[in-house]
C-alpha cells in the first residue's frame, strides 16, 4: 500500500465524516503492530469491523479477533428465538463473512498476562492451547451469568445469555407439554406448565412475555391439556419492572403482562431452587419445573481476576478507554467502567454503548499507533424499547414515551436495521411475515435424547483434552 492510499484508508470513519490526517512515518518504517480484540460481542465487533476497513490491510498491521463462537450473535432478539418467533441461525452472523483483513480464532480467553503482554487462550473442540502476544489488547469479553450463590439455581435453572439458551427454552417448553399430555394428574401438569422468570429488567420482562405467549398458544394442539393448567410468573424484588424505563412505563408492562395473565411478584426475590420448588425471600413458594434466571450479569472471570482498580466488578478505563498505567492496553462494553466526562458518572452497560465504545478504542488505537491525539467516548443514550409479549412493547426513545402497539411496531422497526447484514435482515422480515400467517414453530429441534448424546460427545471430548491427546508435551503454540 502507497502513501496516498493509506492516507485514504485512514480518511474513513464509521460516521461517514471524514477527519483530519495525523502525521506518519513511512508504512515500510514502521515495526508490526498486533492488535488483539479478546471477545466478539458489539464492543468487540465494531471494533474489529473499523480495523477491517483500514490497519488490518496493512502488511505492518496484524489484527486479531479471539471469539468464543465464530459468529456475532444479535442478543436483543434472542427472546424471539424462545418464543418461536425467528430461527436461531436469523440472529447470528458469521464473522468470517464480515471480516474480510482481520485474523478470526475461534477460542476462549482462559489468562489475561499484562505484565508478558500475552494471552492464554484454549482451542474450541480440543482445548489446544494457544498464546497471542500483543502490542494493543482491546479487552470486549463482555459479561457473565450472575447467580448471586442462590441456593440451587446455578444447578436448576435455565438461563437466557446465549443462542443455546434460547433454543433450549424452546425445546423445553415443548417437551414439558408433551410430559403434561401424558399426565392424568392436574396437580403434575400444573407442575410442568409452571414457568417463573427470576428478575424483572429487560431480559426478564421481554422473556416472560415471550414464553407466555408460546405456551399458551401451543397448549391448544394439546387437547388433554388446558389453558388453565399454564402458569407464568415473573418475580422482581424491586416496586415495578424495567427500572430502567421508569416507573410510568414500568407500571404499563405490568398492567399489560396481569392481563395476558402473567403473575407479577415484586418486592420479593428467588432465595433458593431444587429443581422443582422455588422459594422466594418472603417464605413463600411455588412449585415449577423451569425456573428461568435472568436476575443480573457480572463481568467475565478473565476480568474479575485482574489485579486493577475496578467499578463495581468492570474494568476502570479512561475517557480514552484506555487502562490507566497499562500501555496499550484498553477495554470497552460490559467489561468496562467507562466516565462519563460531562457528569462524573459511568456510561451504563448497555449495546448501545459498547458498539460505540468499541468504535471509539479502534479510532483510539489506531491513533496510538500513527502518534494521533486520542479522542474522548462521549455519547448520550438514544432509547431504550422493550417488547412484552405479541403486539405490545414499551419505548422511552430521545426522552418520548411510547408503549403498546406503538411500542412493539418500534422495537421491531429499531432493531430490524440494526442487524448486522442484509441477508440476515430478509429472513427476519421473512420469518415474522409467515408467523403472521402460519404461527409459530412448536417442534422440538432437541430432544432429551438428543442433548444426552450431545453431553456423551462432549465429555468425551472433554476427557481426551485432559488427557493431553494432540497437546501432551507440546508447548502453547504462539498464534
Amino acid at each position: 500500500m502507497d502513501q496516498a492510499q493509506f492516507e485514504r484508508v485512514l480518511m474513513r470513519s464509521a460516521t461517514g465524516q471524514s477527519r483530519q490526517i495525523c502525521p506518519f512515518e513511512p508504512p515500510e518504517k514502521m515495526k508490526k503492530a498486533n492488535i488483539v480484540i479478546a471477545g466478539s460481542g458489539f464492543a468487540g465487533l465494531y471494533a474489529a469491523k473499523y480495523f477491517d476497513k483500514g490497519l488490518a490491510r496493512r502488511a505492518d498491521v496484524e489484527v486479531t479477533l479471539i471469539s468464543r463462537e465464530n459468529f456475532i450473535l444479535f442478543t436483543p432478539m434472542l427472546h424471539e428465538v424462545a418464543a418461536g418467533d425467528l430461527h436461531p441461525s436469523d440472529i447470528t452472523n458469521p464473522l468470517r463473512r464480515i471480516l474480510h483483513h482481520v485474523k478470526v480464532v475461534e477460542a476462549e480467553v482462559r489468562t489475561v498476562d499484562l505484565k508478558a503482554r500475552r494471552l492464554l487462550c484454549t482451542g474450541a473442540l480440543d482445548s489446544l492451547p494457544l498464546e497471542f502476544k500483543f502490542d494493543h489488547l482491546l479487552l470486549t469479553l463482555g459479561s457473565e451469568i450472575n447467580f448471586f450463590d442462590t441456593e440451587g439455581v446455578r444447578e436448576w435453572a435455565v438461563t437466557m445469555k446465549n443462542l443455546t439458551d434460547a433454543a433450549l427454552l424452546r425445546d423445553r417448553m415443548v417437551a414439558l407439554l408433551e410430559e403434561a399430555s401424558l399426565r392424568r394428574d392436574d396437580t403434575a401438569r400444573r407442575e410442568l406448565l409452571t414457568f417463573v422468570t427470576a428478575g424483572g429488567g429487560f431480559s426478564g420482562t421481554e422473556t416472560t412475555g415471550a414464553i407466555n405467549d408460546f405456551v399458551r398458544e401451543t397448549v391448544r394442539y394439546y387437547p388433554q391439556l388446558g389453558e388453565h393448567l399454564v402458569r407464568v410468573t415473573v418475580v422482581h424484588p424491586g416496586n415495578f419492572l424495567l427500572p430502567e424505563l421508569g416507573e410510568e412505563l414500568g407500571k404499563y408492562a405490568e398492567r399489560k403482562l396481569r392481563q395476558r395473565k402473567v403473575e407479577v411478584i415484586k418486592g420479593t426475590r428467588v432465595a433458593a431452587y431444587d429443581g422443582s420448588v422455588v422459594t422466594l425471600s418472603d417464605g413463600t413458594s411455588i412449585l415449577a419445573r423451569t425456573l428461568i434466571w435472568t436476575a443480573g450479569v457480572k463481568p467475565s472471570a478473565c476480568i474479575a481476576s485482574l489485579p486493577y482498580e475496578k467499578e463495581r466488578g468492570r474494568l476502570r478505563v479512561n475517557e480514552y478507554l484506555a487502562v490507566p498505567g497499562l500501555a496499550g492496553v484498553w477495554a470497552a462494553g460490559d467489561c468496562a467502567a467507562v466516565p462519563d466526562v460531562r457528569n462524573h458518572k459511568f456510561h451504563p452497560p448497555t449495546a448501545q454503548h459498547g458498539l460505540r465504545e468499541g468504535l471509539v478504542a479502534a479510532k483510539n488505537i489506531e491513533a496510538t499507533i500513527l502518534g494521533c491525539p486520542l479522542k474522548p467516548f462521549v455519547f448520550t443514550t438514544l432509547g431504550q424499547l422493550a417488547t412484552i409479549g405479541r403486539r405490545a412493547g414499551v419505548a422511552k426513545v430521545f426522552g418520548l414515551k411510547f408503549s403498546g402497539f406503538i411500542a412493539w411496531w418500534l422495537w421491531r422497526s429499531v432493531y430490524l436495521v440494526k442487524l448486522p447484514s442484509l441477508a440476515k435482515k430478509l429472513r427476519v422480515m421473512v420469518d415474522w411475515t409467515l408467523d403472521l400467517f402460519f404461527g409459530r414453530e412448536i417442534e422440538q429441534t432437541l430432544t432429551p435424547r438428543d442433548v444426552e448424546a450431545l453431553a456423551e460427545v462432549l465429555a468425551r471430548l472433554r476427557a481426551r483434552a485432559k488427557q493431553g491427546i494432540r497437546t501432551a508435551g507440546k508447548p502453547a503454540p504462539t498464534a
